[in-house]
């Protein structure tokens, strides 16, 4: 058993204990809540915001320093209290083993062949930490009277996992100490790391996630120090910056959204054990059983004596993956960077595209993504680059006919060009627009790499670094692929080549092959599979100044609620209900 031990002074540099003055740190923290309430800085100040934020923090951190709850001991130590516990609760606990596995980090390991779609770990309800079983601990009172715990789970499971933390007598010590007790993520980086980011285009995420962190912190410390109903809180002498930072990143790197117990809801949950397993690219297969009430996780394939145990986390961009979970996956077949586009409602044509765009169900301005794949745009973003280029004439054929809505069935699809001129206009479009966006950055892809053989390069930067690497070869390749297509076309015009003609009889073919479904039924890019619809703006204002209503820059987004099924993966589980569960980096 790791010992807890609590320590409320700060040594000085001579060897003196120097207890802070309760109203110099109520002064600090109320500085620091100022500060990142105040209006949103202007465009290119960000960054001398963020540094802003980060000395009052450090300053706040220097006086905080020693006082906390620790235990004793690495996270290692605690593993093997933590599959007693799962076992005496009802989990699965045969057939693996949690081991190490270098640079992934602990994994589970299969200590006995596993066969794809076997059901090989399960989790009863009990074990979870859910914001149901916060509201029913110590943490209740405040709940019920705190908007902000009441608007987002996510901030309530960070001070639900800090409570029991603190709790000698927690049921969920078995799990909470085999925790890491620091993670990878942007907030645990070093200014100098953080720069590396500059630049791109997950730094303004970073930037907002450090802000929305501190503020929480600083509202919360408040909150717990002056609140009636936080008087009986265990956080009051040990309610650290790094205590909070601690909590909100094991939640943000583990928070799912599983089912209440009458299923008529979804809750947010940490999901003890099976959040020991490391991502690779694959299909979701963990779901919810609520006939047996538990979590319950299907092998993604067939795994031998020894072999580390994966699941795929969903289709997250490598952007994601470093915010959000503090890793960067290198085979990332769902890498994508963001382009927004939109048609000026300042042109002429602007009614005529925005109607055509209505139709095929896009919006005339949106955010899309250019793919690490081959073709590196979805079918959406064709066919909004279509439209965008078309003439009044071409336009006219999408919108008056007999034929006219049946055409928009063809927007996204590769094989019924517009005409030859749109086609390159499009894809010349595309090529500029993406090597535009890559003279923002301050190196070059060449010097990435040559950053990056570096030998003494922090893990953090090297994170950074492949992040921004990873994100100009999706860009080169957009060009790359622009190129090519464009001088194609200028082929098939100068060859004087037949446009294929669409016919009714291909609206079949249209919607029996998944590539090439109808964009009205495809949903867009910026629409991901992993958003949450956020709070509304003017509620999530009056609940803490300028909070936006989700912890850390809105990274709950990533894991909402889905339903559905894969009947060959779920063949063991027919007749229950399985809810989509998105699994976050340990």
């Amino acid at each position: 058993m790791g010992k807890k031990s609590r320590v409320k002074t700060q040594k000085s540099g001579t060897g003196a204990a120097a207890v802070v003055s309760p109203k110099e740190m109520m002064n600090l923290i109320s500085e620091l809540l100022q500060k990142c309430s105040s209006a949103a800085p202007s465009p290119g100040k960000e960054w001398e915001e963020y540094v802003q934020i980060r000395a009052l923090v450090e300053k706040i951190r220097k006086k905080q320093k020693g006082v906390s709850v620790v235990f004793e001991g690495s996270r290692e130590d605690y593993f093997a209290e933590l599959m007693a516990w799962a076992a005496e609760c009802g989990a699965s606990c045969d057939g693996f083993e949690i081991a190490n596995f270098a640079d992934e980090g602990y994994g589970l390991r299969a200590t006995r062949d596993i066969k794809a779609e076997e059901l090989f770990l399960w989790i009863p309800r009990k074990m979870l930490m859910t914001v149901e079983s916060a509201k029913n601990s110590v943490l209740g009172p405040l709940y019920s009277q705190d908007r902000i715990l009441q608007a987002m789970g996510n901030v309530t499971l960070a001070l639900h996992l800090l409570c029991e933390r603190a709790n000698p007598a927690s049921p969920w010590l078995p799990y909470i100490k085999t925790l890491p007790s620091e993670y990878d993520t942007p907030l645990h980086f070093e200014e100098e790391e953080v720069r590396h980011l500059l630049a791109t285009q997950a730094i303004q995420d970073v930037l907002s996630q450090y802000k929305n962190t501190a503020r929480q912190y600083a509202y919360f410390y408040k909150v717990i120090h002056t609140h009636p109903n936080a008087s009986k809180l265990p956080l009051k002498d040990a309610f650290t910056f790094d205590d909070y930072r601690w909590a909100v990143s094991s939640v943000m790197t583990r928070q799912n959204q599983i089912p209440t117990e009458d299923g008529s809801r979804v809750t947010l949950a940490l999901i003890p054990l099976w959040d020991m397993c490391n991502h690779t690219n694959g299909l979701i297969t963990t779901g919810y059983n609520l006939e047996d009430d538990r979590c319950e996780c299907v092998a993604l394939q067939d795994y031998k004596e020894n072999e580390q145990i994966y699941i795929f986390y969903g289709t997250r961009s490598n952007a994601e993956f470093v915010i959000h979970n503090g890793f960067f996956f290198e085979d990332n077949a769902h890498d994508r960077v963001k382009i927004k586009l939109g048609v000026s409602k300042s042109e002429r044509l602007y009614a005529m595209k925005a109607e055509v765009l209505a139709r095929a169900g896009i919006p005339a301005s949106s955010i899309f993504a250019l793919h690490c794949s081959e073709p590196p745009i979805s079918a959406q973003l064709l066919a909004f680059l279509r439209v965008f280029c078309m003439t009044e004439e071409e336009l006219k054929d999408y919108l008056v006919g007999d034929h006219a809505i049946n055409k928009i069935f063809t927007l996204g699809n590769t094989e019924f060009p517009v005409s030859w001129e749109n086609e390159i206009k499009l894809w010349t479009f595309l090529e500029t627009r993406a090597t535009l966006l890559l003279k923002t950055y301050k190196t070059t892809s060449e010097e990435d790499r040559s950053i990056l053989q570096k030998p003494d390069l922090s893990l953090h930067s090297r994170m950074a670094i492949k992040l921004r690497l990873a994100e100009k070869e999706i860009l080169e390749r957009a060009v790359a692929s622009g190129r090519a297509k464009r001088l194609h076309f200028q082929k098939q015009l100068e060859e004087g080549a037949p446009l294929p003609l669409y016919e009714e009889s291909d609206i079949a073919l249209l919607e029996n092959a998944d590539a090439k479904l109808p964009i009205i039924l495809r949903k867009l890019d910026e629409e991901d599979e992993h958003m949450e619809p956020e709070l509304d703006p003017s509620r999530a204002k009056t609940l803490l100044e300028s909070t936006e209503a989700a912890l850390l820059n809105g990274q709950s987004k990533d894991m909402p609620p889905k339903i559905k099924e894969n009947s060959k993966v779920w063949s063991l589980a027919r007749s229950r209900l399985m809810l989509l569960i998105y699994f976050c980096f340990k």
